[in-house]
């Protein structure tokens, strides 16, 4: 989760990013990290050094952004089924709320933005939010016209790289596009973890 008070205006920190990105041969791009870091889809015919700016100018816009993130994970291994995957990572956002419960109480109405791309992750968001909280409004986006939405998704693909790292298990390709455990925790993991929301 990206969590931004809109009172915050990040409008100056997005137009730099924007005219930083128009200057590189990606133009006005929508940015998935997971496909950059593997080389698939358009990114396929990109070299790694080519496709690491893009990562991080995204990284650096992260960084500088007045927002904070949120990561809920779960390791499927251990699961037997959706509904007990559904169940748990319902259980890490419920907990989630119900600890910061004053501080988004403190807003006059939450908005929760999302593509709806995962079914069981729509249903976590509105029955989570709407039990909890009684001004939340719920706004689907397209990803490419949304770049909280693609930082959103930058966290959740480092959150994940990182996970590997610990565990030993990167694929080759991240190996490859990160070089090493020390260059993944500097340039990547530390920048995102610093916006880490904790209250």
């Amino acid at each position: 989760m990206v969590l931004h008070d809109q009172s915050i205006n990040i409008f100056e920190d997005l137009k730099r990013f924007e005219l930083a990105l128009r200057e590189t041969e990606w133009g006005d791009h929508c940015v998935h990290a997971g496909p950059i870091i593997r080389g698939e889809n358009e990114y396929e015919n990109f070299d790694v050094p080519n496709r690491r700016k893009l990562l991080m100018l995204i990284t650096a816009l992260a960084k500088k952004l007045d927002v904070e993130f949120k990561s809920f994970y779960i390791e499927k291994k251990h699961i037997n089924d959706p509904i007990e995957a559904t169940g748990k990572l319902g259980k890490q956002l419920y907990d989630f709320l119900r600890g910061n419960y004053e501080f988004f109480l403190s807003f006059d109405s939450i908005k929760v933005y999302y593509d709806n791309g995962q079914v069981e992750v729509t249903k976590i968001l509105s029955s989570m939010f709407t039990a909890l909280l009684e001004n939340v409004e719920f706004r689907r986006v397209k990803p490419s016209e949304y770049r909280l939405f693609q930082i959103a998704d930058l966290v959740c693909t480092l959150k994940l790289a990182e996970l590997k790292m610990d565990a030993h298990i990167l694929s080759n390709s991240e190996l490859l596009f990160f070089r090493a455990d020390r260059d993944l925790k500097k340039n990547y993991i530390k920048p995102i973890r610093k916006k880490e929301f904790f209250r």
